[in-house]
């Protein structure tokens, strides 16, 4: 048996070798690395594959964010809500634009903004609020939605982990995560469902107006070339990285499935083990599970290593949370202050998740698993 991975981006590219490899040297040969047709290509069908009028590519999903913040005009000190339960990227494009990271706890089933706490943190100074669709699958728009129309504030979906997930709404269609608020972002970074070879990240709308500004500000805030209409940043996709997601995004829903079927065979085996609970299905989203993320209630950190010493990786996603990060402290909130993300980064570990996995493989993690979990824990 090979050696397992967290995720087997070796394997997969090997499964369409031939057109990546086209795709690349067709970038090559016009040598148009930057703004080559195959940007707007892949952006005209990540839009209608998502359902949304307009996708602007950038650099990467930490840029998407500041962009679309940057799109707001919010002005330094104005307070933008975001879960604490989160990768760093969503608070700091906050913090560098001199905004205010307002942390709220997330809910113990699906670990995304617990909507419960909104009213308790709004303030005159509450302009924008940023739900992060976490490992796979879509925070509840629905509430955050009505909160944020109610109070007249700005919403940006941190899609980056969920693309391809679709919110399940009680009133209409479905709508794709990243979709539903005023902007959504994404990245691409190599691991995500939808990967490319480096960096690269975009921006979602169905306002024109806020398209139009998003691309002029990821433009070094420019229309036309040396005429300057605004601050911007220079934050593109290159060619490169859009011809090669270009290809893979045909395969996105192949993907998906897989990484369903690799966790629904987990959850088959997990789901009657005491002291360790499997990821929470939620009625308002479809889980495309970019991690499959357990919980294990006692020993947590020992298990992770003696995993690691039987061959298996594992991340903790994530150790620390953000309240409690050096960069991001506030003296009225220390330990304590959210019980569910401190619960969270004490007990979650993500296992093994891919488009390539065999049979073999997952066999081999869920018999090492239980008899690990059953050594330490009994």
């Amino acid at each position: 048996m090979k050696k397992i991975q967290m995720v087997d981006l070796i394997s997969q590219y090997n499964g369409i070798k031939t057109e990546i490899d086209s795709a690349i040297q067709e970038v090559l040969d016009s040598a148009s690395y930057i703004n080559g047709y195959q940007v707007s290509q892949f952006a005209a069908n990540l839009a209608e594959y998502l359902n949304v009028k307009h996708v602007i590519p950038c650099g990467n999903g930490t840029d998407a964010i500041q962009i679309a913040l940057m799109a707001l005009d919010l002005k330094p000190g104005d307070e933008v809500i975001v879960p604490v339960h989160t990768y760093v990227a969503t608070a700091e494009a906050i913090a560098l634009l001199k905004l205010k990271p307002v942390f709220v706890d997330v809910n113990e089933d699906d670990f995304t903004l617990n909507v419960n706490y909104l009213n308790k943190v709004l303030t005159s100074k509450t302009k924008a609020i940023v739900p992060v669709h976490l490992y796979g699958q879509c925070a509840n728009m629905q509430p955050i939605m009505s909160f944020a129309s109610a109070n007249k504030i700005a919403v940006i979906e941190d899609a980056a982990q969920a693309i391809g997930a679709d919110f399940i709404s009680k009133y209409k269609e479905n709508q794709k995560a990243g979709t539903i608020g005023d902007i959504g972002t994404t990245s691409f970074f190599p691991s995500k469902n939808l990967g490319c070879f480096g960096d690269g990240g975009a921006l979602l709308t169905n306002n024109k107006e806020l398209a139009e500004k998003c691309k002029l500000i990821a433009n070094h805030g420019q229309k036309k070339k040396y005429h300057h209409d605004i601050i911007g940043c220079n934050s593109r996709l290159d060619t490169l990285q859009a011809a090669i997601l270009d290809v893979k995004l045909k395969y996105l829903d192949d993907y998906i499935k897989k990484r369903q079927e690799v966790a629904n065979k987990y959850d088959e085996e997990f789901c009657d083990i005491d002291g360790i609970s499997i990821p929470f299905r939620s009625e308002h989203s479809t889980h495309v599970f970019h991690q499959y993320t357990i919980r294990i209630e006692k020993n947590r950190d020992l298990i992770k290593k003696k995993l690691a010493e039987a061959g298996i990786p594992t991340m903790i996603y994530y150790p620390i949370p953000l309240h409690l990060q050096r960069a991001y402290i506030q003296e009225d909130k220390g330990n304590g202050t959210f019980p569910v993300t401190e619960r969270l980064s004490a007990t979650v570990l993500s296992l093994p998740i891919h488009t390539e996995m065999v049979e073999e493989e997952q066999k081999y993690i869920i018999e090492n698993f239980i008899k690990i979990l059953t050594q330490i824990n009994g």
